[in-house]
């Protein structure tokens, strides 16, 4: 499924993500030559309807256009159908940032075969670093995730916003698998559209292009807004919802998309529940353990938080809720509680190159 090119195709650069399926039918890597051997993995379109990351990397390849790239890229175009849609994907598919896997599963695809076959291929190069490139459907800042707290992580994650998050779940995400091989970092360019979003990440893969090697100094507290996914919130599919007050089994407050990076004070009723609704919300650790209880009550029908909370990426579209999750729940974290950050199990995929 995935194609492979080593130059750009004809009419790449000014094709929306929408039309990018008459030029390149499906998954590809574009392997693009430059100075600086060691490649940058680029990943755009993961999710087909946050088109930043194709603009951004349209406007770098603009950039060089009558000149040579500073350094190799590898630039990967994920879900080609489903942009072609306007869709994080289709019905049928899988999360495209969530097969970055291997090993055999129930509903294993083709793609999940592909994409193993291509990490294998990766763990044999020397990556400089990996850039997945996102857009948020909620209200919330620009910023960066990674899932290591190692300091080239970190100062690669800070030339593009001091405020970063780092989890370890989902797994199966891109930048959790090239964490292995390289620098990773995931940007958060916020809403579809948002100029100032495409400016600032085109500046910051501009800047990694241009970078002789990742600083790899102590990051301090002080210097970066870092915070920890604790938990994802899910409505299960029997449960109705809305947020313009419109009749349904949970009704949550009106501006609820604004309380993104926001701490929640404990008491707080952030949507009213059908009386006969005993399970409206269901909230998973990074173990994957319910911790519903622990963090929520209802009272007197009202849903009701037990402890101060930060959620991240609320967004009011339902199908991304379905599809995906309500939220993430975060705490503010500090470096040095993360000493143990950074050594979970070697991936099978990994080749020792050694």
């Amino acid at each position: 499924m995935i194609k492979r090119l080593n130059k750009l195709p004809e009419g790449f650069l000014d094709c929306s993500a929408e039309d990018l399926h008459s030029i390149l039918p499906d998954s590809t890597l574009i392997s693009l030559d430059g100075q600086r051997k060691q490649p940058l993995f680029l990943s755009v379109l993961l999710h087909g309807n946050e088109p930043t990351g194709l603009v951004v990397a349209q406007n770098i390849l603009k950039q060089y256009q009558e000149s040579r790239l500073p350094r190799s890229i590898l630039l990967f175009i994920g879900n080609v159908k489903a942009a072609s849609k306007g869709l994080r994907r289709l019905q049928d598919q899988p999360d495209y940032n969530r097969i970055w896997l291997e090993g055999k599963l129930a509903n294993e695809s083709e793609i999940h075969h592909d994409i193993a076959e291509l990490l294998h291929e990766m763990a044999r190069l020397s990556l400089f670093a990996s850039i997945d490139i996102h857009n948020n459907t909620g209200i919330n800042p620009h910023y960066g995730c990674v899932n290591k707290l190692d300091p080239q992580f970190l100062n690669l994650s800070r030339l593009f916003s001091r405020t970063m998050i780092y989890f370890v779940q989902p797994g199966g995400v891109q930048s959790k698998a090239f964490s292995h091989l390289c620098p990773a970092v995931t940007l958060e360019c916020g809403k579809v559209g948002d100029e100032f979003g495409i400016q600032l990440a085109t500046n910051f893969v501009d800047q990694v292009l241009n970078l002789e090697a990742i600083p790899e100094d102590e990051v301090a507290d002080q210097d970066i807004d870092l915070f920890h996914t604790l938990a994802v919130i899910k409505i299960p599919e029997t449960v109705s919802f809305s947020f313009d007050g419109s009749d349904a089994d949970m009704q949550f407050i009106q501006g609820i998309e604004t309380l993104n990076f926001e701490e929640i004070p404990p008491g707080t009723a952030i949507a009213t529940i059908r009386e006969d609704v005993a399970v409206p919300i269901v909230v998973l650790n990074e173990e994957g353990e319910d911790i519903t209880r622990r963090l929520f009550e209802i009272n007197d029908h009202k849903l009701v938080n037990l402890k101060t909370l930060m959620p991240a990426m609320l967004t009011l579209e339902e199908h991304i809720i379905r599809q995906d999750c309500l939220c993430y729940v975060m705490e503010r974290y500090l470096i040095g509680m993360g000493e143990k950050a950074g050594n979970d199990e070697k991936p099978i995929w990994t080749v020792d190159t050694a």
